[in-house]
């Protein structure tokens, strides 16, 4: 079943998306749920083959689990 969401955006993004949206003859609702879907399976996921690579490289595991133990004991800046 769709679901309807409110998303606040500044004019210039909205101009940004009606272009493309046009540019791809879509709806605006659309072209976001296929950018959006687009991204996700495309952009934001790892192949099997490239998740074995990052676990199998220990000293990029171990820099990570440094890194989370530090997170949770907050010892860490944020630049600025």
């Amino acid at each position: 079943m769709p679901k309807t969401i409110t998303i606040r955006l500044d004019d210039e993004t909205y101009d940004l998306i009606r272009s493309a949206a046009k540019g791809q003859m879509r709806s605006i609702a659309n072209f976001v749920e296929y950018a959006t879907i687009s991204y996700l399976t495309e952009e934001s996921y790892v192949t099997d083959q490239e998740m074995q690579q990052i676990v199998s490289d220990t000293e990029l595991v171990q820099t990570l689990k440094k890194a989370r133990t530090d997170v949770k004991a907050k010892r860490y800046t944020v630049a600025q």
